[in-house]
């Protein structure tokens, strides 16, 4: 009766093996909205089925040896050594094997990382945590981080569900906006710490490290939206760094370019112009909330032993200059914010933290003078590297 379960539990694993295989079924790999994606996919179940095939083989050889050639029904154990043939057999069955898989999947391999041809490039560049677009046709460029709502919800005592909050930690503040079905290039890289990019629905992922470019490609076949994460363990946020993907037609991305580069022309404005104390401390403190909040605590208190305190703290209430250098190079965990953050931004978080928190010394920075510090931070240096991890 057990050899009998054994053999109808195999049969059934068999079958539910060809439901997984249905579309969207929980257990199976994503399909993608991409070629390759669906090469991936049908390579992915090629060799599961190889490898289905080879178990059901070998232990169904094994289990029928061992019940019908045992002792209690006469069979004896034969005496014998190695046979030449039999170690023949099983070395070349295996390599023939092998071999039949490693043509495919080389094919599948050459082509994910086949990037001539590109219709459109884009630089993407991870930070501790919130990746950096930099679109090198159009020159659109912007940061996307954690969405606001995702962020309050993940706070420490924030009192908020994270299941009322939409997407929870799979929302960005700035997605990646591409065309339909264009070839497009991306170039990896991270100016801290090692990450990794990663989209299921484009079939594929690539790490991002710093001092290095890495190259892939994709061209989305239908418009939607398409969610990712960092998969590379890249500091105490890494679960809070994710990637959302948006394909456009092209008149519709074409239009989001406009769009873009209107808002790249107003921020530039909003840089030279003279803000009030109080201007800056009203927008600072949604870019404290977003940037600063996680290790210093929305109310500025730290973390005992790990992250300082803002509130009273005497980088804050000290001199600017020294605290504005801080904040622009980084320091420790700190990350850079002058290469993150937009020099309105800079000078409204600056302002903000020096007269919030508990703290009131009084004084501002603005704008243009964040800008003219920028200006003087040196570029970052790369080495061409096109392999995977």
């Amino acid at each position: 009766m057990k050899i009998k379960q054994l053999f109808a539990g195999l049969t059934l694993m068999a079958i539910g093996l060809g439901v997984v295989q249905a579309d969207n079924y929980p257990f199976d790999l994503v399909r993608g909205v991409t070629d390759i994606s669906w090469k991936v996919h049908d390579l992915h179940w090629v060799v599961l089925w190889v490898c289905v095939f080879i178990g059901v083989a070998v232990f169904g050889t094994m289990f029928y040896s061992i019940y019908f050639h045992r002792k209690s029904r006469g069979y004896e154990a034969s005496n014998f050594h190695e046979s030449t043939k039999v170690e023949i057999l099983w070395t070349i069955i295996p390599t023939v094997i092998l071999i039949a898989l490693a043509i495919p999947a080389t094919k599948v391999m050459l082509e994910m990382d086949d990037v001539k041809d590109s219709e459109m490039s884009i630089k993407v560049t991870g930070w501790q945590w919130k990746w950096e677009y930099e679109y090198l046709d159009s020159g659109v460029h912007f940061f996307s981080s954690l969405d606001e709502a995702s962020n309050k919800a993940r706070q420490l005592n924030s009192g908020i569900d994270p299941r009322s909050v939409p997407n929870y930690l799979l929302e960005v503040d700035h997605p990646l906006v591409v065309p339909v079905n264009t070839k497009i290039r991306f170039l990896f890289t991270a100016a801290d710490v090692i990450h990794s990019w990663w989209v299921p629905d484009l079939g594929w992922k690539k790490d991002a490290n710093p001092g290095f470019i890495n190259e892939a490609w994709t061209s989305i076949k239908k418009a939607g939206t398409y969610r990712g994460q960092c998969t590379e363990l890249c500091g105490k946020d890494h679960g809070f760094m994710p990637i959302v993907v948006i394909a456009m037609e092209k008149p519709d991305y074409e239009a989001w370019v406009v769009e873009q580069k209107g808002i790249a022309v107003e921020n530039a404005a909003a840089a030279e112009k003279e803000w009030s104390q109080e201007d800056l401390i009203a927008k600072g403190e949604s870019i404290y909330a977003n940037n600063c909040a996680s290790c210093h605590m929305t109310d500025g208190a730290g973390i005992s032993g790990t992250f300082p305190a803002i509130t009273a703290s005497a980088v804050v209430t000290g001199d600017m200059n020294a605290q504005v250098e801080l904040m622009l190079n980084g320091k420790g965990m700190m990350p850079a914010f002058g290469q993150m953050l937009n020099p309105v931004d800079f000078a409204a978080v600056s302002t903000f933290i020096r007269n919030g928190l508990g703290n009131s010394v009084g004084d501002s920075i603005q704008p243009a003078a964040v800008k003219a510090l920028q200006a003087a931070i040196p570029a970052i240096e790369y080495d061409d590297d096109d392999d995977d991890e």
